[in-house]
This record gives structure tokens, sequence and C-alpha cells, in this order.
């Protein structure tokens, strides 16, 4: 496209060769603006040579005629692979389109084609050509367009409001023609023909300089490449240029534009000085005045300077202020809804007791109470007045004992049925463990899938509100299930099943069979408990069933004389085995002894969850049990907090003596929840605290380091040097621990 001197498109058009066979859709190459400026220089060379152009172009249609007359006529085939240019105007606009098309396709083709350029439905296309509309079956060729030529169409949308026909990007006012048909020579030395779509870009395009043809008069014009400049690595380092690094300096006079002058009055001039201001000297200010009004200015700034900053520093101080006691505030409230709560909790627990630590709480309450009335009544009456109130306080306790035994036996029943059946889940549940990747895998075997059938059995048996063909459905279930393994049990199961299913077809009613029922179900669950016929049973149950176990677990109960396993025995960390079992150390709690241990528990969960989010190393607190933590709070610290004196065992909690170690029983402090929040901002308590605080402290200290030094798992955790320290007061006899009334004795 470099040269300029040819003729127009009509001439170029018929100087293409009809050999050249064609796509339908020719593959048209885009032309950039430099291109488009070369276009637009060629219109500037065709005026100013427009004759010698004619004579060429006449010349060039002489010949093509001749050689037309010697060239056979091409076939069908190469007739329809023939493009044509076609301009559609667009009605109304008037705007025009222009396509290089193939002769042989529709003019359904062609709608689609400029329907997708224009983003219109092809249905609201209408295609007319010399004022007649145009079917869509028709093809180019047979309506009379030939090879290579340009042909003029209307085109507009039947649908004007809702679809109206706008080119997405109009052409520029210019004589460039939009389509253009070159020659190129390709590798083979074959010449093709390509069809070339001009585009117009809206920006100016550079003149890089031209040259002229001194012959023909032809004008060419260089042309940039079409890629875009190679960018230039970055270095890292930011490159100025000499001119952003020079300072310019520029000299310019300047004149006032009025002149002024000054004039007086003398012979011939008359000059009035009616305007005329009188000036009188002021009074003469010496240096030392200068300076010293200075610094009387400068003194007045300074003490608005200085008003200004006190302010600002007032103001946060006054800030900070109202923000600690708004955090004193919330502390002081969180506290006491906390202790409110707890007291909602007791007292939900004195209510509705469930639990055994319920009903040790219940027991502890009203031994206190009892204290408490005897004490008023050994102070206020005497004689004959003091026995009768002593027998009237022993009626109101026994009473009272008799209620609370009520609620136990209560809720034992209300507890069997949850006890049983998370009895029967965990049988059933399947095996679990954690893969390598920390998922958590889960697999059934077959004693877990027995087990989980009779637990099913079980629960469908066990429920009252089934109709009585459903229960006549489950006892069959249930017959045939049992009668899989003979034994004594499993008849007395299937003649329990023949009664109730007699007493059933005879209409007796259900509130008549509620012990037969429950004969069947508890003699059910033995079976189920029995690893004979649930394998899955033996690894939950207490007792297990090789005898060779059993050799050293077991001891024997002072109280009851049972022979029971260790795990039957309370532990502590600094004793061994009780001599007494779990049931008579609960049952002597009720009779006598009525501790509650609920707050030393509260104590220790508190602890080492304290010490499990400061330190994931820590040993010490998840070794002491409730009955170590009773001994330091009662024997070591005297039930009491070390600043304050608080006796509120649910408002007492213990923390770090040095916060930079861990916790233990010689490095610890046992503090009120008010008196927390202040220790725990002390770095060193040697600087806090006073010396005789300290040496109360440290006194603590080491009665903890002697009695729990005596326990093996405990003191691995000693330090070498206070251990050595202390070796000659370590003793080898067993520790008696005494809290309270009673007190525990060693074990055997």
């Amino acid at each position: 496209m470099s040269e300029t001197a040819g003729a127009g498109r009509e001439d170029e058009e018929e100087e293409e060769e009809e050999k050249m066979k064609e796509p339908p859709l020719q593959p048209r190459e885009r032309v950039t603006e430099e291109d488009d400026r070369e276009g637009e220089e060629v219109q500037a060379s065709m005026v100013t040579s427009d004759v010698q152009q004619l004579e060429e172009a006449e010349a060039q249609v002489d010949l093509f005629d001749s050689t037309e007359e010697l060239r056979e006529p091409p076939g069908g085939e190469e007739m329809g692979n023939s493009t044509a240019t076609v301009k559609v105007v667009l009605v109304p606009e008037g705007h025009v389109m222009t396509v290089a098309f193939a002769i042989g396709l529709s003019i359904q083709e062609l709608k689609s084609h400029l329907a997708a350029e224009l983003r219109v439905p092809v249905e609201v296309l209408q295609i007319t050509l010399d004022g007649a509309e145009v079917e869509e079956q028709q093809s180019l060729m047979e309506l009379g367009i030939q090879p290579h030529s340009s042909t003029p169409m209307e085109m507009r949308s039947t649908e004007p409001n809702t679809h109206p026909l706008r080119p997405l990007h109009p052409p520029e006012q210019d004589n460039m023609p939009d389509v253009i048909t070159v020659q190129v020579q390709t590798d083979d030395g074959v010449f093709q023909e390509v069809v070339v779509e001009i585009e117009r870009p809206r920006q100016q395009k550079p003149f890089l300089g031209s040259y002229r043809h001194r012959l023909t008069g032809a004008e060419y014009h260089h042309a940039t490449v079409q890629t875009l400049p190679k960018r230039r690595p970055d270095r890292g380092v930011v490159v100025f240029s000499r001119d952003t690094q020079t300072v310019e300096v520029k000299s310019q006079a300047q004149q006032c534009p009025v002149s002024v002058s000054t004039q007086v009055t003398h012979i011939g001039c008359y000059i009035s000085c009616i305007s005329d201001k009188l000036v009188s000297p002021g009074s003469y200010i010496t240096a030392e005045e200068h300076h010293e009004r200075k610094l009387r200015a400068v003194v007045c700034l300074q003490v608005y300077a200085r008003r200004w900053l006190s302010r600002q520093v007032v103001e946060r101080l006054r800030r900070e202020r109202d923000r600690r006691l708004a955090w004193l505030d919330m502390q002081e409230r969180r506290r006491r809804e906390e202790k409110e709560e707890q007291l909602r909790e007791r007292r939900a627990r004195w209510m509705n007791p469930e639990s055994q630590e319920d009903f040790c709480l219940l027991y502890h309450a009203l031994e206190k109470w009892r204290c408490e009335e005897e004490q008023r009544i050994n102070s206020s009456l005497r004689g004959a007045e003091r026995k009768a109130a002593l027998c009237s306080l022993l009626d109101q306790e026994t009473q009272l004992i008799a209620t609370i035994g009520r609620h136990h036996i209560a809720a034992h029943n209300s507890n069997y049925d949850k006890v049983v059946r998370n009895f029967l889940d965990k049988c059933a549940a399947p095996h679990q463990w954690r893969a390598a990747d920390g998922r958590l895998l889960e697999m059934d075997n077959q004693h877990t899938i027995r087990a989980r059938e009779l637990r099913d059995l079980y629960n469908s048996i066990t429920r009252a509100d089934v109709r009585p063909d459903q229960r006549l459905q489950l006892l069959m279930t249930l017959k045939h299930t049992v009668k899989e393994h003979e034994c004594q049990l499993t008849r007395d199961i299937v003649e329990l099943i023949d009664r109730e299913v007699d007493l059933m077809t005879r209409e007796i009613k259900a509130d008549k069979l509620k012990g037969l029922r429950r004969r069947i179900s508890t003699l059910f669950l033995q079976l189920i408990k029995t690893p004979a016929f649930n394998p899955e049973v033996a690894m939950h149950l207490k007792v297990p069933q090789n005898p060779s176990k059993l050799k050293n677990n077991m001891f024997v109960c002072r109280g009851c004389r049972r022979h029971l396993r260790s795990a039957d025995f309370s532990s502590s960390a600094s004793t061994r085995l009780s001599r007494w079992c779990r049931d008579c150390t609960r049952l002597d709690n009720i009779a006598r002894v009525h501790h509650d241990l609920t707050c030393y528990r509260d104590i220790l969960k508190r602890l080492r969850a304290e010490e499990q989010r400061l330190s994931a190393e820590a040993k010490i607190p998840f070794l002491l049990q409730v009955e170590d933590i009773q001994y330091l709070v009662e024997v070591v610290w005297g039930s009491c907090s070390a600043l304050q004196a608080c006796r509120d065992h649910y408002n007492l909690v213990f923390v770090r003596w040095e916060r930079q170690k861990d916790w233990s029983p010689w490095n610890c402090i046992l503090l009120s929840k008010e008196e927390l929040s202040a220790h725990l901002e002390v770095e060193d308590v040697n600087q806090v605290y006073n010396d005789t605080f300290i040496r109360r402290i440290r006194h603590k200290h080491m009665l903890a380091r002697r009695h729990f030094s005596q326990i093996r798992v405990i003191a691995e955790f000693l330090d070498p040097q206070p251990a050595a320290a202390l070796g000659n007061q370590l003793i080898s006899k067993p520790i008696t621990m005494a809290t309270g009334k009673h007190g525990t004795t060693p074990a055997p």
C-alpha cells in the first residue's frame, strides 16, 4: 500500500485477476493510522496528477479488455467465490458501511454479518436494491452483481424506535474509500488478491517526512511500524534527566509604569497645602527598649502557648481518668454480675438438686444453718427453754434431711434413664481415631453394629407412646432377637413376652402392665450388658471379664468391706489411695462431715484454664486434685486472701506470685477477684510490696514446698537449690491432711 500513484478504487478492481479463488468472507487486513495517512496523501496526489492518472487508467482498461478476450470465462465455482464490494446505506441516518462479500452467499448471510456489526436482531433488518426489497434466499450473483464490482444497497430497521441502525464507529468525512483490493505476491511467486478495509482513527497521525517521484510526481510518505516500542527494562534505580537537576535562572528588568515627582511652591508656581499633613516626630526608642519590647512579646506568646499546652495535658489526663473510672466501673459491674450469677446458680442447685455435688452443697448448707441456730440458742436461752429449742431444732433438721433424701431418690430415678442411654450410646459408637492429616476417621465393625441394633431395640421397648399393634410387633422382634441364644435369661425374657402378649389380647389396660414391661426392659438390659450376647459392651464394663486383670488392681474398703478396683477409691497428689471407697466417703460426708468441695473445684478449674492460656507446657496444675487445692486454701493460706483477708471461697483465685515463672504451690498467691487485677499489673514484686509482706508470702511458699516435696510426681519440678536447702526438713512419714473437724488418714 505504499504506492499512491494509481487510479481510483474502480480502476484497481478492474486490474485484479479473476483466476484467484477467494473464500466466502475474504479476510480483511486492518490498516492502522499510518496507512490511513497514506490514503489521505493518495487523494492529495490524485488531485495534482489527475491528467496522468486518467491516461494510465484508460490504458490499463484497454489492456484488461484485451486480456479478457483471450482468457477463458471462469467457472461457476470461481464466480461464486469471487468478492464484490457492497456499500450499505443506513436509512435514515445516512451512514455508509462498506463490506467485501462473496457474490455466491445469500442476502440472509449478509444480514447476519451486518446484524453482528450493528448489534441488532436479524429479524428487524430490511435490505433494498434500486428501491425494491430483495429476498433473503437470493444471492448477490442472482441479483446481477459482478465480481469485484461495487454495489450500493439501502438497509432500514422495521422497528426504528427499539432498534435504530447506528454504526458503533461512524467513519470520518473524507474521500478515502472504505475497502480496496490489492495484489500480494506470495512465497510461491503467485499473486493473490487481498481485500483491505480502511480504518479511520480519530487522532492525527504524525508527519514523518516524505519524498516525490520526479517522473510521475507521486508522493511517498514515511510510516511507522504497527507494533509498540520495546520497553526498557526497569533497573531499579530512579534516573533523572539533566533538565530536572539544573536550576534555570532568568534575569529581567522592571520599570514602574507611573513616574512620580515632587514639586514645591516657588516663584511663578503655587502649590496648595490644604491636603498636606503635619508629621511630628515620635519619641526615640533605644536599643534596650526595643529588645525589652521584643522580650515582652515573646513572653506573651510563650504564656499563651504554654496555656494551650497545659490545657491539652489536662484534657488528656481527664480523658485517661474518665477511661480509668469507666474501666473500674465495668470491672466492678462484671464482678457483681458474676457474683449474682453464682448466687442464682447456687440457689437453683439448692432448689433442684440433680448431681452428687448438688446434694453435698445442700447438706453443707443444712449443717451451716444448724450450727448458726445452735449457736444462737446457746447464747440466748438457758435451762428448759434451751432444751426445748434444741429439740425443736433437731426435729426441723430431721424433716429437712428426710426431704433431701426424697429429692435424692427422685433425682436418682430420673438420672437412671440418662445413665443407661449414655452407656448404650457409648457402646454403639463407632471406633474413632485421628489420621496423619488431622481428619477424624470412623470405623464400624460387627460388634458395634450389633450394639447399635440392641440399643435401638431397647429404646423402642422402653417407649410409652406406642400403639398396641406397634407394641406387639416390637415384642415379636424382641422375641426373635433373644431366641438366637439359649440360656435361662433368654427363656425368662421369652416367658415374660408371651405373658404380656396374652394380657394384651385380653385388652388389659396399659397402666396394669407397667410392672411387667419394666421387668422385660430390665432383663433385656441385663442381656445387653452380657459380653456373650453383646461383645462390644466388654470394653465399657467396670469389672473386666478376665480375672487375671483383677489380681493387682483390687483393694478392700474399710467401710463396706468390699473388694473394689482402684478407680472406685478417691486419690490425690498428696496421698495414696484412701481407705474408704467413693460411696463410703460420700455417705460419711452426708452423715457427719458435710463438706462442700464445689468452691475448690471451681478454683482448680479456673487455675487450669488460666495456666493453659499462659503456657501450653503447664503440668503441675493438672497433677493436683481438688483435695490438694483444699489443703492449700485451708492449711497453707488460712482460707483467706493474702491482701484483704477475704474469706468468701467462691471469690478466691490462685495466680502466679512471679509472673515470669510457671505456677506451682511455691510460686502462687491466693487473692480475691477484686485484688486480682491490681496484682496482674505488677512486674517486679520486690519493688511493689514491702519486705514484711514478701517474707510472709515466702513463708507460705516454704510450707507448700515442704508438703509437696514428699510427692514423687511433684518433687520432680522442684528447684535443686531450694530442695537442697530444705533437705533437713523433709520427713518420710505419710502426710496427714487436717481440713476442718476431721482429717484424712494415711493409706495403709
